[in-house]
């Protein structure tokens, strides 16, 4: 028989390896709890080396600030879609605010109304239309996937009324253009733009109240509720910060492609989801992260850039493109329930 003594001799006689042991569980439990992140960090680097690999423009200089600048709508309101997701909430209203705010910013610059009126008054009106939808799914109890499909449906609507199905021109000299074309140190500004976006939702979420509560909600809204967090009005504000986000990248594609359309942004609503789960939020709430949200809406980016260089049909490209995101969620949601047994 084994004398209970030795065994404290030899945790005695050793603290090397008993700090070591400790130092390699805190290496594992680090790893486990951020095992989404790095998981779609090393599927992106994957992505990139096989695009890298069939076609040569891939890793190009032009193409990779390409991928920069088209991305910049999706990784705004990805962004604010996170924090709409950890509370355990969907938004599918992105892709139509996009659309009526791409299609009114042609309009009112048409008319006559001076470009930053129009950003401002652009803002203002996703920030209405967010806080209409907040109101319905924080204080009438209606569940936020019926709100916001119903939103994507009456908001797009507009769009169609307003433009007749037409895109609608903006002049090519109009200064909203800058918005969506300028270069500023050899980078995109719509690129800079979505970075001074990321940067303040990653101190928001992660460095504030409101981020902590966000979370919280998501993980149980009624401990966050009893604890005297008005859990409505930060409900409220987060469908408020998605469409905000919405309504600037649709300024931002406005500006772009010089004009305004009410066919804009469609599916969009899915790629933006798709981005901010592939990066390792919950769809049910209570865990979100940033940086994955970024690698999430990398990913989606680059895999539709690739498949393009690729020179594959665009019937296909969805087909692959679903397939691809499918797994790697699926790849992120095994990794994540097993660090969830390990504990």
């Amino acid at each position: 028989m084994s004398n209970p003594s030795t065994s404290s001799d030899n945790a005695t006689l050793h603290p090397a390896a008993a700090q070591s042991r400790v130092r390699k569980s805190t290496l594992h439990d680090r790893f486990m709890a951020n095992g989404s992140v790095v998981s779609i960090a090393i599927f992106f680097l994957i992505v990139c080396l096989l695009f890298s690999g069939i076609t040569d423009a891939f890793l190009t200089a032009p193409n990779l600030l390409n991928i920069v600048r088209q991305s910049a709508p999706l990784l705004i309101v990805a962004a604010a879609m996170t924090f709409v997701i950890t509370t355990g909430g969907i938004d599918l209203s992105v892709g139509s605010v996009l659309a009526l705010v791409a299609t009114l910013s042609a309009v009112t610059l048409q008319a006559g109304l001076p470009w930053p009126l129009v950003i401002i008054a652009m803002l203002l009106l996703g920030a209405a239309v967010g806080a209409i939808q907040g109101f319905f799914i924080a204080y009438e109890r209606i569940p936020a996937f019926i709100v916001t499909l119903a939103g994507l449906s009456v908001i797009r609507g507009i769009a169609l009324l307003i433009t007749g199905g037409y895109s609608i021109p903006v002049e090519a000299t109009s200064p909203f253009t800058v918005i969506g074309r300028a270069w500023f140190l050899g980078v995109p500004v719509p690129a800079l733009i979505a970075l001074v976006v990321l940067v303040v939702a990653y101190l928001a979420f992660n460095e504030t109240r409101f981020g902590r509560y966000v979370t919280g909600i998501g993980a149980n809204a009624e401990a966050v509720r009893r604890a005297g967090v008005d859990t409505r009005l930060t409900t409220l504000m987060v469908y408020v910060l998605s469409s905000t986000a919405a309504a600037a990248a649709g300024i931002i594609l406005a500006a772009r492609l010089g004009s305004g359309s009410s066919n804009a942004g469609q599916g969009f609503e899915l790629e933006v989801i798709a981005a901010v789960v592939l990066g390792g939020t919950s769809l049910f709430g209570g865990r979100g992260t940033l940086i994955g949200t970024v690698l999430g809406a990398l990913t989606v980016a680059v895999i539709g850039n690739g498949l393009i260089l690729a020179h594959m049909s665009p019937f296909l490209t969805p087909i692959v493109t679903g397939t691809i995101i499918l797994v790697a969620i699926w790849l992120n949601f095994r990794l994540f329930r097993g660090a969830i047994r390990s504990r």
